[in-house]
């Protein structure tokens, strides 16, 4: 009995001297590690390749792991992912999380974009939900590919299947007749590229022209303008008193109608008649002149003798 006491004792001691020593080692461990911080994570996308022990980075440089991933009791959309990190690692206000996948299938959690003077992620500076601080997530470029992998193929089949029914065979044989048809538009432009660049030409001396013509109507319009700034109002006075001058001149041309009425009508009436009669016996004179002086030229003197003498001329 004394003998099985002592086994006991050995047996406890040497249980207690095992679990002193496993505790040293624990200590001395965390104290060659240093502190490590928690922060939480909420993915709204896939965590496909995360799990615990899961490598964290910041820029590159491994300082931490991945201790948790569950669904948030809260909202089910979000994946709450808790890391560890070193208590060294500047997590500073600005810093995101992004879930960076490879296609070996194994993912790792990079930390990034942490401002140089802003104040540390803590719960003072952001919220804490489930008590520690939370690092805002930020879609990744390759593992948002690989989550929408799915989707992409999908759409590309779509793609695939629109493509071979364009490039059927009736559309194939249209598509040549367009491709034909194009090349004989090309070789008629060839052709008429000669008379397009002289029309093209003429049209240019046309526009030239055109621009001089312009630009000598606007230096007529500015002497115009000019014209009538500085002259027209000498020259409306003086239009003014012609106007004025004219209405005089026909005030008295009405006058001097009024009391010429009687002479004119006595003109009328006795002296015009004897004129024209008058008239009339000068034009009769002139033509027997001009038949003798006719005579005289023809035939000389002696045929203007021997003719018949002149009608008397009774006036």
């Amino acid at each position: 009995m004394e003998t099985r006491a002592n086994h006991v004792w050995v047996g406890a001691v040497t249980l207690l001297i095992l679990g002193a020593l496993a505790l040293f080692i624990v200590w001395l461990a965390r104290l060659g590690g240093g502190e490590k911080k928690e922060y939480d994570i909420f993915f709204k996308e896939s965590v496909s390749g995360l799990a615990g022990g899961s490598a964290v980075s910041f820029a590159g440089v491994p300082v931490g792991q991945v201790s948790q991933i569950v669904l948030w009791d809260k909202d089910p959309e979000f994946v709450r992912v808790r890391i560890t990190v070193d208590e060294e690692v500047p997590i500073l206000v600005g810093t995101t999380a992004t879930i960076q996948g490879s296609f070996t299938g194994v993912s790792t959690i990079l930390l990034d974009g942490a401002r140089t003077g802003a104040p540390p992620i803590s719960c003072e500076t952001t919220a804490c939900t489930e008590g520690v601080p939370i690092i805002p997530p930020k879609p990744g470029g390759l593992g948002e590919l690989l989550s929408n992998a799915p989707l992409l193929l999908e759409r590309l089949a779509t793609l695939t299947e629109r493509l071979t029914q364009l490039l059927d065979d009736k559309n194939q044989g249209e598509i040549a007749g367009i491709l034909a048809n194009t090349n004989q538009m090309t070789a008629d432009l060839a052709q008429v590229a000669p008379q397009i660049e002289r029309t093209m030409g003429e049209l240019q001396v046309t526009l030239r022209e055109a621009s001089e013509a312009l630009d000598q109507f606007e230096k007529v319009t500015a002497s115009t303008d000019r014209l009538l700034n500085s002259e027209g109002e000498q020259l409306a006075k003086q239009l003014r008193e012609t106007l004025k001058s004219a209405s005089g001149a026909a005030n008295e041309l009405e006058a001097t109608l009024a009391e010429a009425r009687p002479a004119t009508k006595q003109l009328t009436e006795s002296t015009l008649p004897a004129a024209e009669a008058t008239m009339r016996d000068l034009r009769a004179t002139s033509k027997a002149l001009r038949d003798v002086t006719e005579k005289i030229d023809e035939k000389g003197a002696g045929a203007l003798l021997g003719s018949q003498p002149l009608p008397d001329y009774k006036p």
